[in-house]
């Protein structure tokens, strides 16, 4: 007797993607056009897997060009427009056989893909760092200076040394180590990628805490940046300690 619809349609949606050329060959030969329809989203599925690894596949053809050199590093930093909070930089090395999928420039993710990757990223990665520099130290020397010097206490906050590091578009001085700076490198390079990730969840998770101690500036949902609601909960309280006294002049 054949299943009823509904069922093999609860039975696709429950499918891990293991699972899919299995249950294509089950129903594939169902005349009835629901189950098609069924079979036939469950090839897109596969097709979308598919696609994504050979995407993934390209993103580390960085990686490939320099394995010969050694350990390659992700070098990326999140934070340099906010208003508020500190500047954050990450640097990943990644095993050699990397497989995760869907890494990509932080900003192209949603939020909830950016939390399940930073997981996966922390559990393969060979070694991972952070680097964080607050507002005060950015007034003083400027923010690029002060992701520079986020991103060197990234790379020395690894546990593995770098023989080479691959650079969201920056060349970061006072490092000793072969750099490549790749412009739009944090979706060009898998390692790139991943250190956005890294530095992107790092810093909202601060944003979140800060917004627990101080909840007028909404950080939680604007993370520091200029929101319209945060720079009119800045001319309605003042600065926090946290603000960038060098980014917010111009609105008080």
């Amino acid at each position: 007797m054949n299943k009823k619809i509904t069922e093999i349609r609860a039975e696709l949606k429950a499918a891990e993607i293991t699972a899919l050329p299995d249950f294509i060959s089950r129903y594939g030969q169902d005349e009835r056009s629901g189950v098609r329809e069924l079979v036939k989203q469950a090839g897109m599925r596969l097709e979308k897997l598919e696609s994504e690894k050979r995407r993934t596949e390209q993103l580390k053809r960085y990686e490939k060009q320099y394995e010969a050199c050694g350990y390659v590093c992700g070098v990326d930093e999140v934070g340099r427009g906010p208003l508020a909070g500190p500047v954050v930089a990450g640097a990943v090395i990644l095993p050699k056989d990397c497989d995760i999928l869907y890494i990509n420039d932080s900003k192209q993710l949603s939020e909830k893909k950016r939390e399940e990757l930073y997981d996966i990223i922390m559990e393969n990665a060979v070694a991972a760092g952070i680097g964080m520099v607050g507002p005060k130290r950015i007034d003083e020397i400027n923010i690029l200076q002060a992701t520079y010097e986020a991103m060197r206490e990234a790379i020395n906050n690894l546990v593995v040394k770098p023989d080479i590091l691959l650079n969201d578009a920056v060349t970061i001085p006072g490092v000793d180590i072969q750099q490549v700076p790749i412009i739009k490198g944090d979706a060009k390079s898998i390692s790139i990628g991943a250190a956005s990730i890294v530095a992107k969840v790092t810093r909202d998770r601060l944003m979140v805490e800060y917004d627990k101690i101080m909840p007028e500036y909404d950080f939680a949902s604007n993370k520091g940046y200029g929101s319209r609601a945060h720079i009119e909960a800045l001319k309605k309280c003042g600065p926090s300690p946290i603000h960038r006294e060098s980014f917010i002049r111009k609105f008080l």
